[in-house]
């Protein structure tokens, strides 16, 4: 059987199987697909030929081409898996795979704002114009609630209760609830009872952010957005959708929320992967500790 074959029956076993995620399926086949290209390249003709030599060979090959730790780590992850895959279904006796080891990986502390850039930032859009309001209501609710640019593109205005102060967050496989402050809660009622209808002419569209068009926001179309008053507000550093999440996550922590709040309402599945944000709180007391202090 071809190893094209063979990685769509993977895909198509983790769809079905594992509930795994459409992103998570295409970084699997493109994974599989390099490392069959590397195959290709050895003369390996069979999955049953393959050695741990050859696959730590391709590993040590993605790093001098100079890919990132956590791509091979994640490269590591998906020959494994696919090496599990082939022994349950018959089709290699033995898993060379089986003593391989992801590179480690060094923890990086995230880029996060700080309240002051925070507060020019959501200051930039004009609430004057449709645009400005619905610009400022998306900043808003992405710093409010700590939601993922994705998800924050995928909310319906039935998502939104605005009595009881909370928006329901809808991923790929579960949903949660993230209660919202007052800011961000008229901000809200403001956008939907006055800029809304500007750009949205057919009744039956739940999407609650469009663009302009009246069609549902891309990811770049708010990427744009970000930029443009990241740009305006004087913040020179690199920003992404992803910093606004970050920065929720550290000022909550830093106001004394506790990590298993936060993790709720970040949608982590697993308490390590907030954890992270207590590093970086840490390093801004230390910061702060080293500006500040008479002593230090």
């Amino acid at each position: 059987m071809k190893m094209e074959k063979i990685i769509d029956d993977f895909i198509e076993y983790l769809h079905g199987k594992k509930n795994t995620s459409y992103n998570t399926e295409i970084s699997y086949q493109r994974d599989l697909k390099k490392l069959g290209g590397y195959f290709d390249k050895c003369g390996i003709e069979s999955l049953e030929n393959v050695q741990e030599s050859d696959l730590l060979g391709y590993l040590k090959e993605l790093k001098n081409e100079n890919y990132a730790a956590a791509t091979i780590s994640r490269n590591t992850a998906t020959i494994r898996a696919f090496f599990q895959y082939l022994i349950k279904c018959g089709i290699v006796k033995t898993d060379p795979s089986e003593n391989l080891k992801p590179p480690r990986i060094e923890k990086k502390i995230p880029k996060v704002l700080s309240l002051e850039e925070v507060d020019r930032l959501l200051s930039m859009p004009s609430v004057s114009s449709a645009k400005g309001l619905r610009d400022k209501a998306m900043l808003e609710v992405l710093y409010a609630t700590g939601m993922r640019v994705s998800e924050l593109i995928r909310l319906e205005t039935d998502d939104v209760n605005l009595q009881m102060g909370y928006i329901v967050c809808r991923s790929e496989r579960k949903e949660r609830i993230i209660p919202i402050g007052n800011t961000c809660r008229d901000l809200l009622k403001e956008y939907m009872d006055q800029a809304r209808n500007r750009f949205v002419k057919d009744s039956k569209e739940k999407i609650l952010f469009t663009n302009c068009q009246g069609r549902k926001m891309s990811r770049q179309g708010f990427w744009k957005i970000l930029k443009g008053y990241t740009s305006a507000a004087g913040i020179e550093e690199d920003i992404t959708p992803h910093t606004l999440r970050h920065s929720f996550a550290v000022h909550m922590l830093q106001n004394g929320a506790d990590v298993k709040s936060v993790q709720e309402m970040l949608g982590h599945s697993d308490i390590s992967s907030t954890q992270m944000y207590l590093d970086a709180k840490t390093a801004k007391m230390r910061d702060v500790y080293m500006k500040s202090h008479p002593r230090y």
